[in-house]
């Protein structure tokens, strides 16, 4: 149809509007598959990529990451002095307990007293045999030749006396010490005092030691050698009484005590008594698996972590490797889990004062060598 312009003009206008509309809707319609069909396609291979790298590409100027580590292993932590397990070297009833865990001790302290009435009465029976026989080798002069020897014997032995009186004094202080207050000054004098007299032990032992080697010493009598006899059971007397003492061998602080006054104890190296450590430096010992082995070295850098202080990493390196595989230890289940493995023991010495206590199971990672 054509109007009177003699242009062509539509029939039905809402008809023509419809088709418009229908045609807009397709276009949109049209746009929307495309935007997903990119958009599945473009996540599909970038999650290719991901996957085929494994982490994103990192630019080469980034520095390298300090944490990055090729072996990792469990560990322990320890006392540098390790774990002294102290036990009784006779059967005895325990008297007196003199420290309790946590409690710092000196080396050579006293920590357990035991019941001591029989090893007293033999060191009775002991001064008094030697005491007669002192007199008895007195009463006769000295053989000739023998007069530097015999000096030399007395000042020994009286040397050695003087070192088991200077340690009873300071046992007794160091006991009162922790009962009550005690001055410093008087345990510093009664060290002093043991000092002095080991010292002087060492310096007669060692004058008799010349006098006995001079050539052409005439043989003792009767006398002397008797002395010499009571000497030597008073010695032992003197040593089964000291073995009613248990002391620490060195200073440290008191970590395990399985002990109370009246009970009966027994020589058993696998049950201790009390265990002592020195906290003043502690390190950490790291099962290393076999298939790790070749990617450790002494003094490799590496750092600790523990899931008690989990926002903190220590610093350490490796100080020394086992000389071979043994069974794992810090591994939980220790050496008698059934599929325990042999394991390389690395000792490694953390960087500084550490919170760490003995005995925590921390995890051990090595640096690139």
């Amino acid at each position: 149809m054509h109007g009177p312009d003699g242009r062509a003009v539509l029939q039905d206008a809402p008809e023509f509007e419809r088709a418009q509309r229908a045609a807009r809707r397709l276009r949109i319609a049209a746009i929307a598959v495309g935007a997903a069909l990119l958009s599945g396609i473009g996540g599909y291979v970038l999650h290719g990529l991901i996957n085929f790298a494994g982490a994103p590409v990192a630019s080469s100027s980034a520095p390298p990451d300090k944490n990055a580590w090729v072996a990792a292993a469990p560990g322990r932590v320890e006392a540098s002095s390790g774990e002294i397990r102290l036990g009784a070297a006779v059967p005895g009833r325990i008297a007196r307990v003199l420290v309790h865990v946590d409690n710092r001790v000196e080396q050579a302290e006293v920590v357990i007293r035991l019941e001591d009435e029989a090893a007293r009465a033999r060191l009775a029976s002991a001064a008094a045999e030697l005491a007669t026989r002192q007199r008895e080798r007195d009463t006769q002069g000295p053989l000739q030749g023998r007069e530097d020897l015999r000096k030399a014997e007395d000042a020994a032995y009286a040397a050695d006396r003087a070192v088991v009186a200077a340690r009873a004094e300071l046992d007794a202080a160091q006991e009162t010490a922790r009962r009550d207050a005690v001055s410093e000054g008087i345990l510093a004098n009664a060290r002093s005092r043991l000092a002095e007299a080991q010292d002087r032990r060492q310096r007669e032992r060692a004058a008799l030691a010349e006098a006995q080697a001079k050539p052409g010493l005439p043989a003792t009598n009767r006398a002397e050698a008797a002395l010499t006899m009571a000497r030597a059971t008073m010695a032992a007397a003197q040593a089964q009484f000291d073995n009613t003492r248990i002391r620490s061998p060195i200073a440290g602080t008191v970590l395990q005590f399985r002990a109370r006054a009246g009970e009966t104890l027994v020589p058993s190296p696998d049950a201790p008594t009390i265990i002592v450590g020195d906290l003043g430096h502690v390190l950490v010992k790291a099962d290393v698996e076999e298939r790790d082995v070749g990617k450790l070295k002494v003094g490799q850098s590496c750092f600790v972590r523990s899931g008690v202080f989990a926002d903190r990493q220590f610093e350490g390196k490796v100080t020394a490797l086992a000389p071979a595989l043994e069974p794992a230890r810090a591994m939980p289940g220790g050496p008698n889990r059934p599929e325990a493995r042999d394991v390389l023991r690395a000792t490694i010495e953390l960087d500084g004062e550490v919170p760490l206590r003995p005995g925590q199971r921390v995890d051990v990672f090595f640096r690139q060598p």
